[in-house]
């Protein structure tokens, strides 16, 4: 990674904050983007003083494509070229369908599907040129529908087939695509989940100590970009509930209730 040029979105928490802080210790430029400006740039002053690489922090709202479009062209501007894309940006709920606003789910699926793709869009160029990656932080949502999380589990099938397609679309290109799924990572994922109404839930339905750290997971992508592997599925339990859900998905949809009806204050019962 010493001196590859590398964006990340959704990086001042989380996940894309444990991206940042890896891939700067293996030597990469980064280019970080989210809509916390200010944490944001805290955090790549904090990078380049400790891991002596360059850190750009770029304003940026992945549902809007110009800011998209800007957050490409600032990683072109300063680095001339673009290696790695690291689609990571992502909200999540917490509501049954029945009463759910559907203005949620359409911003779930703005910043989880459409800001995949508008920064996929603007960076493939050179992407295509280097022989880079693109990788989309997907989830196990994405291969099976959770309870109460319909508007995240349909932002990330619609992921997961986008990345598909692409991926055989450039069988013949240098492109390397790359489809990381976590299992329940330790995130503030959940603390900023919507509710209903779109408001933030403020607190986590599940325990969070029992679950891989996001530092685990970063530690994982990169290793994965690395390696250009095509499909990263992070747990055990992530992998059997893929295999599973091919074989008896009758029997995984019992299973699930069970697993989400143990929640904090359960959505079904």
């Amino acid at each position: 990674m010493t001196n590859k040029t590398i964006i990340i979105t959704g990086a001042s928490s989380g996940i894309g904050l444990a991206l940042a802080k890896h891939l700067a210790s293996k030597g990469a430029n980064l280019v970080l983007g989210a809509r916390k400006y200010i944490s944001l740039c805290e955090i790549a002053e904090q990078l380049e003083k400790e891991y002596r690489v360059r850190a750009v922090a770029v304003a940026c709202d992945v549902s809007n494509e110009e800011d998209c479009k800007q957050l490409i062209n600032q990683a072109l501007l300063t680095f001339g070229r673009i290696d790695v894309l690291i689609n990571n940006a992502g909200i999540s709920m917490r509501a049954l369908f029945k009463d759910l606003d559907l203005t949620v789910l359409k911003q779930l699926m703005d910043v989880n599907f459409w800001g995949t793709v508008y920064c996929t869009k603007y960076a493939l160029p050179s992407l295509l040129e280097h022989g880079g990656s693109v990788v989309g932080v997907s989830s196990i949502a994405g291969y099976r529908g959770l309870p109460g999380r319909t508007g995240y589990s349909a932002s990330k099938f619609a992921m997961n087939g986008f990345m598909e397609s692409l991926r055989v679309e450039n069988l013949k290109t240098h492109l390397h695509v790359m489809l990381a799924c976590p299992g329940f990572t330790a995130s503030n994922i959940r603390n900023t989940a919507l509710n209903q109404d779109g408001q933030q839930f403020g607190e986590t339905s599940m325990e969070e100590e029992k679950m891989m750290t996001a530092e685990e997971v970063a530690e994982r992508i990169v290793k994965g970009i690395a390696q250009r592997k095509r499909t990263l599925i992070l747990t055990g339990q992530g992998k059997l509930a893929v295999l599973m859900n091919k074989l008896v998905p009758a029997w995984v949809d019992k299973k699930v209730f069970a697993l989400f009806a143990k929640e904090k204050n359960p959505l079904i019962k």
